[in-house]
């Protein structure tokens, strides 16, 4: 920030009776600030205000991760309090204890995986089937092109027709 602008700051924070409290900071070297609920000059209220000044002070330098899920927290107001540190490296343990755990039950998963496919498992049966699944011999053997006839076996009088009834229905 240049001189020009930290100065017209200074004197802005000084009209308009804006007073920036410093919470805390964080591992990364963030400083965070609360401003309270105050009136301006106009005698407009203007709410609270939580800041956080980067130690990085280049927007494109910044990556996720810079500022710790704590301090996210409290700048978006999902919690009251500002966090301790303390409080930032037991949940940074133990996200790391998760991580480590995660990996561990995902190789065990992958090993039993392994061994119960091996053990458990036949092997699949080399089936070929011929034809398309909408010809009416699909899995039966292929009609052969060779003409059939029933005229050796067929009996007179064997068969006779159903007593008016459908036979589909």
């Amino acid at each position: 920030m240049s001189g020009s602008q930290s100065l017209f700051r200074s004197l802005w924070r000084a009209l308009s009776k804006e007073v920036k409290e410093q919470v805390g900071t964080d591992q990364f070297g963030n400083k965070y600030y609360y401003v309270p609920e105050y009136k301006n000059w106009r005698g407009q209220t203007i709410r609270e205000k939580r800041i956080v000044e980067a130690a990085n002070q280049r927007e494109v330098d910044y990556e996720v991760g810079n500022i710790p899920a704590e301090w996210e927290a409290w700048i978006r107001r999902t919690r009251k309090t500002p966090p301790t540190m303390e409080e930032i490296l037991k949940n940074e343990k133990h996200r790391e204890e998760i991580k480590i755990k995660s990996q561990d039950f995902y190789e065990k998963g992958k090993f039993l995986s392994k061994e119960s496919n091996e053990e458990l498992l036949a092997p699949p049966a080399e089936t070929q089937i011929k034809g398309h699944a909408s010809a009416p011999y699909f899995g039966k053997e292929e009609p052969s092109v060779a003409p059939t006839s029933t005229g050796k076996t067929f009996q007179p009088g064997s068969w006779m027709p159903q007593d008016g009834k459908r036979h589909n229905q």
